[in-house]
């Protein structure tokens, strides 16, 4: 007899399943999976021992991931029933769902998707099981290269262990980097839509999961993939694969330099447009660990180039003594809301030194939490821009004082091109949280524990105050390099794997390690290769730009 809690409900259950005790305690409505510790089991699995379990739903970031990867696992079934033969190829996340590509489909049309997804909601109508099973590393290669997906094959030879976890669905076997849903009835609330030259798995909203998201596609974005795609096929890197072999090869230095020299190319283009358009204010924002700091400096350094003389300002030192900040919804103090900074005295500062006058710009001390007594006195010279980084910077909100046409706003984000293979994506956000989990360790001190714990608060932020202002953007700049994770994995994965397991950071650690664990670590001899002004250097030390 196994003795299960779930939230303050005790279960006693012999013979059954974790979905078997959800049930008994009421709690298993929207359930895709459980928390048993830190570690995600399945709903089937058999309820064996005494444990506390915690129901996984969409509203939670594992749970979105589980019904992604389960609704994409009914799509390939889908597609391999309707047109045999055709590959379908993950691209990369839009705001409103997954995007990607048939290849071999000789005409993509609303028909086709029609004819899709009408065969998709029949699989799911069937409630069919979505059977796993551990196979060897060589029962997989041989039924990849059955299948035609070399990319899985090629990556499977870096797999560090012997066996493997494949999923199986209507004769079609597959692999993906995480838990499943049990079965296709899981799966009911999706949409295909067409976006050439691919399509869109719409996904659920997260807040309200009966419903779709109703985020709109964002051309501006989508333009940066398009880019993105592009650098992939300059750089000859689109899966995790194509980087490794760079590796064994020893071709990695020169593939740092093109990365880097495309960074390079951009953010000289960009400063090209700014000198012809003559703003007064150049604004740059992105979510956190985006190399906003890095970038800026960059960017002053080429409108210098250009013929410009800007100043630069921080929006971090806006910000109000601690003692002011405003409160999230539990009582912690909310650095990602926009009234975290004195936006009243900004603007008033703002059009002193655009006006011309003497202006006395703050100081923030970050080991007080207040503005420092003494600040930085400065005046403009005539047609001088300013240029200013913060995560704000392109709502208007911030600079409501100042005409639109003085403008020009930058968003920057890493978006990173490279996958897993041609069905397993590398999340921008998982780049992002490495980026910052090597940064903080190294910079400030602080645990795995401390920032993975942060790290959802966060992401609530930067969806209420950042994204939702990306499309404002006179330019985009994807600040993901290719080469950085065989970088930063060197630096990041030991501190991961020391994550005990009672830690309640235990599963991402885990997650982030797993994926890690494809990819080969480049040799730190090669680190010479990296610029000093790179935004990797942002990340991982020996960014001249803090040099005194």
């Amino acid at each position: 007899m196994a003795k299960i809690t779930v939230g303050k409900t005790r279960i006693a259950i012999e013979n059954g399943t974790y979905l078997d005790a959800l049930k008994l305690a009421g709690a298993d409505d929207g359930a895709l999976a459980v928390y048993r510790g830190g570690t995600v089991c399945p709903l089937d699995t058999p309820a064996a021992q005494d444990c506390t379990i915690t129901p996984i739903t969409l509203r939670d970031a594992e749970g979105q991931r589980i019904y992604e990867r389960s609704l994409l696992m009914v799509l390939l079934a889908a597609v391999a029933r309707e047109y045999p033969g055709v590959q379908v190829q993950v691209e990369h996340s839009l705001p409103q769902g997954l995007y990607m590509l048939l290849k071999g489909l000789r005409f993509l049309s609303n028909s086709v998707i029609a004819k899709i997804e009408s065969a998709m909601r029949e699989l799911i109508q069937q409630d069919l099981p979505i059977e796993r099973e551990i196979v060897s590393k060589q029962r997989a290669v041989t039924v990849f290269e059955q299948e035609n997906q070399p990319d899985k094959v090629r990556l499977l030879k870096y797999r560090p262990f012997d066996h493997f976890r494949m999923y199986r669905l209507c004769g079609q076997e597959n692999y993906f980097y995480g838990e499943m849903a049990p079965s296709t009835g899981y799966l009911k609330n999706f949409a295909l839509r067409l976006h050439l030259p691919g399509i869109v798995l719409v996904k659920p909203d997260a807040q309200q999961p009966e419903q779709l998201t109703q985020a709109q596609l964002s051309p501006k974005l989508a333009d940066v993939f398009a880019q993105s795609e592009r650098w992939g096929e300059i750089l000859g890197a689109q899966v995790v694969a194509d980087l490794n072999e760079m590796v064994d090869s020893g071709r990695i230095r020169e593939f740092i330099r093109i990365n880097e020299a495309l960074h390079e190319k951009t953010i000289s283009h960009i400063a090209d447009e700014i000198y012809d358009r003559q703003p007064r204010v150049v604004l740059v924002a992105g979510p956190s660990s985006s190399g906003k700091t890095t970038f800026t400096n960059r960017l002053y350094v080429q409108m210098r180039v250009s013929g410009l003389e800007p100043i630069l300002i921080s929006l971090d030192n806006y910000y109000r003594d601690r003692q002011f900040c405003p409160r999230d919804e539990n009582g912690q103090p909310d650095f990602e809301s926009l009234y975290a900074l004195d936006v009243d005295y900004f603007n008033e500062q703002l059009v002193g030194l655009l006006q011309g006058n003497e202006v006395e710009l703050p100081v923030f001390d970050f080991t007080t939490g207040k503005r420092a007594q003494k600040g930085i006195v400065t005046r403009l010279k005539e047609n001088q821009p300013i240029l200013i980084e913060g995560i704000h910077g392109l709502n208007d909100a911030l600079t409501y004082d100042i005409p639109r046409e003085y403008k020009y706003k930058i968003f920057i984000s890493a978006l990173t091109q490279l996958n897993m293979d041609s069905h397993n994506r590398i999340r921008s956000t998982d780049c992002r949280l490495l980026r910052r989990l090597t940064r903080d360790y190294a910079t400030r001190a602080s645990s795995m524990e401390q920032t993975i714990g942060m790290w959802a608060s966060v992401r609530r932020g930067e969806e209420k105050w950042i994204f939702p202002f990306q499309e404002q953007a006179d330019y985009i700049f994807n600040s993901a390099l290719t080469y950085e994770l065989c970088v930063i994995k060197k630096y990041i994965y030991p501190l991961l794997s020391a994550v005990s397991q009672e830690s309640p950071c235990y599963h991402e650690a885990h997650r982030l390690m797993k994926f890690l664990n494809y990819i080969v670590d480049a040799p730190r001899c090669i680190e010479d290769e990296i610029p000093p002004t790179s935004i990797l250097r942002e990340f991982i030390g020996g960014n001249t730009f803090y040099a005194k």
